[in-house]
């Protein structure tokens, strides 16, 4: 009783989930996601060892269509109420509508990407979700892209029964905080009137405070700005010699450490620092 989208960048590196539904915590059971591997939104009646076993499948170089096909083949439970959408690395993605899931329900596929939904207003919310993706192609932010798609979905009617919850799950090699991590960006609405808005706030404040700074926007830490921010971090108690280590300390404990480059500072984080 869900709509979702499963699809990776158009370079390949970055791959994610989308999902909404009148389901508590849908975040919890719907999307999985590994990076260089694939990414899968299991739902309706869902089978959650779908998701270890299509990552393992994919891993193995298993097509997103091979996949979906063994998912259903070893499932001894109750195919017919199953959906599931799958994308690899490469190659188009694969979806599966059992014919007892409620309806309205029905999904599509196509290069990098495989959008479902079962219980919904009607195959418009499918298709509007498709269009909104396909018209993003030129939105640089992958997570963004993603939310506009399931954004569509949202307007265009979704699970018939309501609104409840919503989730992101986004990953590329080495782009997770710290470069220590994997996961881009892991995001739950899992209670809310209007979970799809309150999942694109939650977006934006995951872009400040954990996306790295664009180097073409790099404002160079001289002059009247390096005068500027050492004043402005004087006045709120950061001082220290080196300019660089007293905007890291404050950046420590505003939670915009991921923002940081020596010599330089981002205009997101001055910004911050006049509203501090």
């Amino acid at each position: 009783m869900t709509f979702s989208i499963v699809a990776r960048s158009a370079d390949g590196t970055t791959l994610g989930v989308a999902v909404a539904s009148k389901f508590l915590g849908a975040g919890a059971a719907v999307p999985a996601a590994l990076a260089d591997v694939g990414a899968i939104a299991t739902q309706s009646y869902a089978n959650l060892a779908y998701r270890p076993q299509a990552l393992t499948l994919l891993g193995t170089g298993v097509s997103a269509t091979g996949t979906v096909r063994a998912l259903i083949a070893g499932d001894e439970g109750t195919v017919g109420q199953r959906q599931v959408g799958v994308v690899g690395v490469e190659g188009p993605g694969a979806t599966f509508t059992g014919d007892q899931c409620h309806p309205w329900a029905g999904g599509v596929a196509g290069d990098g990407y495989a959008i479902q939904g079962n219980m919904l207003t009607g195959p418009q919310v499918v298709a509007d979700m498709e269009t909104a993706w396909l018209g993003g192609a030129g939105q640089p932010r992958f997570p963004y892209r993603l939310l506009d798609a399931l954004r569509a979905g949202d307007l265009a009617g979704g699970d018939r029964r309501g609104r409840q919850s919503a989730a992101l799950l986004v990953v590329a090699k080495g782009m997770g905080y710290g470069g220590t991590s994997d996961v881009l960006a892991d995001l739950r609405v899992d209670d809310h009137p209007d979970p799809v808005t309150e999942l694109a706030r939650l977006l934006e404040l995951h872009t400040l405070y954990f996306e790295r700074p664009d180097p073409a926007t790099l404002i160079p830490l001289t002059g009247a700005i390096a005068g500027e921010v050492r004043t402005r971090l004087t006045k709120i108690g950061h001082t220290a010699t080196d300019l660089d280590e007293a905007l890291a300390d404050w950046a420590g404990i505003e939670n915009l450490e991921e923002r940081i480059v020596a010599g330089a500072i981002d205009p997101l984080v001055l910004d911050q620092l006049r509203n501090a």
